[in-house]
């Protein structure tokens, strides 16, 4: 568990929690799933002596489960988000927990999803939760154990001033000049939040570039094998994007609506706070959205390559159907004359003259020759354009 003190003077890392609530500030208590299951009574206990309130058990159920939805809770002293970020299906930017991390203390082992087969990017749509319970003066965020959304943000809050300086007995310290220090433990929050949607909106050049791949082979006329079984993962995991974003879309927005209920600060500077907050709230909800609107262009756009390649495969096999039936209507004729000729008929036309094979023969080639001509007229035997 990491434990931060942020305030108006800058950002310091405690090696322990504090016995009383500091004046100024609040508390950032970040804490890897396990370590908080262990760690439970202590937190609580802080907690009452603080604020006066403890975790309802059903949150605490709720930020221990690993595989809860995104939603939004609140209760009359405090507001619990549950948000999903990407998994550690593969690596990749900071908004997923992609590479192996340590174990936190106490951890039986690392937790994650299942990783998926198929191409690396689509085994970085697997997601797990992060729960934010956001107290007026604390905020407690409980993250997976290979989570990098807190150790990116903690480097972000920690990196204006080396370790030297800070305090050695509290930890590492950093100014508000150079860094954007967050002003309350909800907008800390929100910018965890943004830091994972951003880690969505990265992911979507990769899955274009994949899904474009796919569509240029689907779409080849002479393409005889197509790996349908990565297609149809993709199509799975598209799929769970748009209801993890959906789920994230809707908590968002029961937070936005949750702030408007909030009562209207006296002082100017209070209320500017207010308003930055549903601000940052709703371009958070923006990002989501993007997310959304890009991953259902890109469920169509995989639906539209499959059905073109099978009317492209449709169009291919009409053309050799086609092709094969004007040659047997050229044929035609000539079988009918040659059944002619076969007859077991005394008197047939030709049938005793020296050149009445060859006038026969002729006649098989002329309207032969003429079908040919006429079927190409029309274009019964060409190719058709692509």
């Amino acid at each position: 568990m990491r434990i931060f003190h942020i305030h108006s003077g800058g950002v310091q890392e405690l090696h322990a929690l504090p016995h009383p609530l500091p004046a100024q500030g609040f508390l950032w208590l970040a804490c890897a799933r396990p370590a908080f299951q262990l760690r439970l009574p202590e937190i609580q206990q802080h907690l009452q002596a603080w604020l006066g309130l403890q975790l309802v058990d059903l949150h605490v159920s709720d930020l221990l489960n690993a595989h809860l939805p995104s939603h939004y809770d609140y209760t009359s002293q405090y507001d619990l988000l549950v948000f999903r970020r990407l998994g550690a299906g593969g690596g990749g930017g900071p908004g997923d927990g992609g590479g192996a991390a340590s174990p936190a203390e106490g951890a039986p082992a690392p937790e994650g999803p299942a990783r998926r087969s198929g191409p690396p990017v689509l085994r970085r749509i697997d997601t797990s939760p992060v729960g934010f319970a956001v107290f007026d003066k604390v905020l407690l965020t409980v993250h997976p154990t290979d989570c990098l959304v807190r150790d990116a943000y903690a480097a972000r809050l920690l990196a204006a001033l080396p370790a030297a300086q800070g305090d050695v007995r509290e930890g590492r310290a950093s100014p508000v000049a150079g860094s954007r220090i967050p002003t309350s433990p909800a907008d800390l929050m929100l910018r965890m939040v943004n830091l994972m949607v951003d880690g969505y909106l990265d992911l979507r050049r990769e899955l274009t570039r994949q899904l474009d791949h796919w569509q240029t082979e689907l779409l080849k006329p002479r393409a005889r094998y197509v790996n349908w079984t990565s297609l149809l993962e993709a199509r799975l995991s598209l799929h769970g994007l748009d209801e993890t974003c959906e789920d994230q879309r809707s908590a968002v927005q029961d937070w936005i609506d949750a702030l408007e209920t909030w009562d209207t600060p006296d002082t100017p500077a209070a209320l500017r706070e207010l308003d930055l907050l549903k601000v940052r709230s709703r371009d958070v909800l923006e990002h989501i959205e993007r997310v959304v609107h890009h991953v259902r262009r890109l469920e169509q756009s995989t639906e539209t390559a499959v059905q073109m390649h099978f009317s492209v495969q449709s169009n291919r096999t009409n053309d050799i159907m086609r092709t094969l039936t004007a040659l047997t209507a050229v044929f035609l004729p000539l079988n009918l004359i040659a059944g002619i000729f076969g007859m077991n008929f005394e008197f047939l036309p030709l049938i005793h003259k020296s050149d009445g094979f060859w006038w026969a023969l002729g006649s098989m080639g002329l309207i032969a020759l003429a079908l040919v001509l006429l079927f190409w007229r029309k274009r019964y035997l060409a190719r058709t354009a692509r």
